[in-house]
């Protein structure tokens, strides 16, 4: 039988580009290669697609020019060979990337053009899961509680009187914690609006929550909604920023993750529930994490979803299946066969 053959896009022109990376590369581990035909493209910091051997080493340097052309009957990519283009189809894509321009629905716009079915989120829910207001929004009229926040669009600037800190600052359309500041004093706030802004021009300002972080990975497998064992963020200090640190494959210096958390049967239970919930309000499917506060009257919150969470080393994701019994490689291979079965 001959093998699917699966585009499997990596690195981006986000902040997060090396975390993609490090994702493809637990990928190409993974990924059942029997059953699936791989053909990596990485996306440059500068936004040059190059179809490579795979993510390890120097994969820029050994790249060749490759298009995946809005062409609804080419279906595949055109690849540059001694100024003549060579055209290869794929049978489907598997998008591993994060943050802008990956997860919030363009890369997903530019499939939907090609005619080639992709694993993960559409571009609706993948715009919407990205935008932390509109996730908000989204989410409280389905009935579940979220932070209170308010934004700061583009120009204008916030009126510090107008908070019980501490407070949160986020870019409202980032991941990985990247340009997220805690606030506990009113003078501290223009400066973490700023700082926010070096990665959005739109700025969340949200109530801190007290309660444990608590994560939920979750699978659509066509079939039904699976999801992964409950986790839970221990910090000694700060907030969990953990891809922002040097050597995260050998720890953290402020946080530990437990999986299964170390919280009642009961508590778990409507974690994994409110995780479901979210996913179906969001219109989420294929995989995504749902990211939680779990408080002390046993409240659930949410924290912020991610479409296309982080496969590495030390990611939570593959974490939170492996301890329901689901391997990377049957998420990749159940993630896979489904976004063909939908073709």
């Amino acid at each position: 039988m001959a093998r699917s053959r699966v585009g499997i896009v990596f690195g981006g022109r986000s902040e997060e580009h090396p975390v993609s990376v490090k994702s493809a590369r637990e990928v190409a581990k993974h990924l059942d290669t029997a059953k699936y035909e791989p053909y990596y493209i990485g996306i440059t910091p500068d936004g040059a697609w190059l179809l490579c051997d795979g993510p390890g080493g120097d994969w820029a340097a050994r790249g060749r020019p490759v298009v995946l052309p809005p062409d609804s009957t080419a279906r595949g990519l055109l690849v540059l060979e001694q100024g003549r283009y060579e055209s290869i189809g794929l049978d489907v894509v598997l998008p591993v990337l994060h943050g802008k321009l990956g997860e919030d629905g363009a890369v997903q716009g530019l499939l939907e053009l090609s005619g080639i079915p992709y694993a993960g989120c559409d571009v609706q829910s993948s715009a919407l899961c990205m935008d932390k207001s509109l996730t908000y929004l989204v989410v409280g009229d389905a009935g579940i509680a979220t932070p209170e926040f308010r934004t700061v669009p583009a120009g204008a600037e916030a009126d510090p009187d107008l908070f019980t800190y501490p407070v949160f600052v986020k870019p409202a359309r980032s991941g990985s914690s990247f340009g997220v500041s805690k606030v506990s004093r009113p003078e501290e706030l223009p400066g973490a609006v700023a700082a926010a802004r070096q990665y959005d021009s739109k700025v969340l300002v949200e109530a801190a929550v007290v309660g444990s972080e608590v994560g939920c990975a979750v699978l659509d497998d066509g079939a039904d909604l699976v999801v992964g064992e409950v986790d839970r963020i221990g910090l000694s200090h700060g907030f969990f920023q953990i891809h922002q640190e040097d050597s995260p494959e050998t720890g953290s210096a402020n946080s530990t993750v437990t999986v299964p958390a170390d919280i009642p049967a009961e508590a778990r239970k409507r974690v994994q529930e409110t995780a479901r919930a979210i996913y179906r309000a969001l219109g989420c499917r294929g995989l995504a994490r749902v990211d939680m506060f779990l408080r002390e009257d046993g409240t659930v919150v949410l924290n912020e979803v991610n479409t296309l969470p982080g496969m590495t080393s030390y990611s939570r994701y593959p974490r939170m299946m492996a301890a329901a019994g689901l391997s990377l490689a049957d998420v990749l291979d159940r993630v896979v066969s489904t976004a063909l079965g939908g073709k």
